[in-house]
This record gives C-alpha cells, sequence and structure tokens, in this order.
C-alpha cells in the first residue's frame, strides 16, 4: 500500500487509484497515414501515463513527485491543477489551488503588463479588489517596473516569465504546485523565487514539486514521491527518493 500523510487534519489532496492513458500517434502527414492503413501498421498506440496511483497530501506538506522522462509526475500535477482529468479514479483538492505549470498560459500579447497581471490574477482565482492589493508588490517582486505599460509581445522571454511567475506566487492559495519553473531567470531571481516558495510554506502552504534539480528537491522538500511507469516505486524522505534516483 503507498504511503499517505500523517497529518492529523484533513487532506488537502486526495490521488485514488488514479489511471490516465493517451493515445501516441505514430504519422505525421496524410501520406505517412495513407501507408501506414496500407501495410497495416497501427497508427497509434496507447500510453498509460498512470497505472492505479493512490496517495494523500496532508496540509501544510512539501512534496516533489519524482521520475525519469515519461514516470508520469508531470501528468499527475496536471491532474491535480484541473488542467486534466483522469480516465478513472478520483483526484481531490481542498482549498485554493495555484498552478505554476505553464506560467503565462492566460496572459495576452495585445495588453499591458499591468493588463495582464489583473487578467491572469483574475483567471488563477482572485478578485480585483484581491490584485489591487498586491499589485504593487507582484510588481516589485518582477524587476519589471519600467516596461510594466508595455504590451508584453514586446518583452523577452526572461520578462514575460518573470511577471508571469510573479503574479502566481502572490495569490491567494492553500496549495502551490510548481513543474519546473524555477530556472527561469537569472541566478539571483532563481534565489529569489525559491525563497519566496519557502516563505509561502513557511506560512503553511501545501506545495508539490516537479523538479529534474534533485539537489533543489531535496531541500526543499521533505517527502518524495517517486513514479515508474505509472505507478508509485516510493513514497518517503525526500532525500532517500532522490538517493534512489541517482542510484
Amino acid at each position: 500500500m503507498p504511503k499517505t500523510s500523517d497529518t492529523r487534519t484533513l487532506p488537502r489532496i486526495v490521488i485514488d487509484d488514479v489511471h490516465k492513458n493517451f493515445k501516441l500517434r505514430h504519422t505525421h502527414s496524410i501520406k505517412e497515414t495513407a501507408l501506414a492503413a496500407i501495410r497495416r501498421k497501427p497508427l497509434t498506440t496507447d500510453f498509460h501515463a498512470l497505472d492505479g496511483v493512490s496517495f494523500e497530501i496532508g496540509e501544510g506538506e512539501s512534496v516533489a513527485l519524482l521520475g525519469f522522462n515519461g514516470s508520469g509526475k508531470s501528468t499527475m500535477l496536471k491532474l491535480i491543477s484541473g488542467v486534466l482529468e483522469p480516465d478513472s479514479g478520483s483526484v481531490l483538492t481542498r482549498g485554493r489551488v495555484a498552478g505554476l505549470i505553464e506560467v503565462g498560459a492566460g496572459f495576452h500579447p495585445d495588453l499591458s503588463g499591468r493588463e495582464n497581471i489583473f487578467l491572469n490574477a483574475a483567471i488563477l482565482g482572485m478578485s480585483k479588489k484581491e490584485t489591487e492589493a498586491r499589485y504593487e508588490e507582484i510588481v516589485a517582486f518582477s524587476e519589471i517596473e519600467k516596461f510594466i505599460d508595455t504590451e508584453v509581445k514586446h518583452y523577452s522571454s526572461g520578462m514575460f516569465l518573470r511577471l508571469a511567475f510573479s503574479v502566481a506566487i502572490h495569490t491567494e492559495m492553500d496549495v502551490l504546485l510548481i513543474d519546473e519553473i524555477l530556472s527561469v531567470g537569472d541566478e539571483p531571481f532563481q534565489k529569489k523565487c525559491l525563497a519566496r516558495v519557502r516563505e509561502l510554506h513557511a506560512q503553511g502552504k501545501t506545495l508539490v514539486v516537479v523538479s529534474h534539480d534533485l539537489n533543489m528537491v531535496s531541500k526543499l522538500c521533505d517527502r518524495g514521491i517517486l513514479l515508474q511507469g505509472g505507478k508509485i516505486r516510493f513514497d518517503g524522505p525526500s532525500t532517500e527518493a532522490v538517493e534512489i534516483m541517482r542510484a
């Protein structure tokens, strides 16, 4: 049986016997599809990204989802965020969930940075009043004050990610999902992002992190859930999960 959280409070996340499959296409054009059909080759195959996964994450926990490419960790994060739905099983969350998964997905290129702050914050579930109260802090954290009234289509990729990250981590949330975006920007900005995430955790927020940076994961997260072939291979201290990954 997979380990569940030891916390006595109600869990923030419950994953119960979750299955998620994808169709992998083997052709990329009408010609390839026709040739494959003539030769009776399969046009698609099923990929079992998650195969009966169950676990719970308690309030205030910091958990890393680990695994090599194709293990199902990013799929699981998208299921928790609500971007995807399971084929079977259930994914339950309690409280407001903020996902740093596809950072800036709700940004509009023809709107200014200022306008996109309010747009993206609304998508993440914040009211206008909540956004106004945090606006100055969001802009200051992003370090792009001089360009805040410029259309974001003129931003560099670094500027865009700074603003998007800043909006996401200043939203009101109970659960913060992070997928490989702590590598954005230069080293000083990365350190500031990590410090902010640690601050949120210290405030009692629940963290779920996906990252290939094993050193960062072992320092940021107390618990590691190691996925392999769509199943849980290990669930326990993050340092032990990292050791298994490196073995």
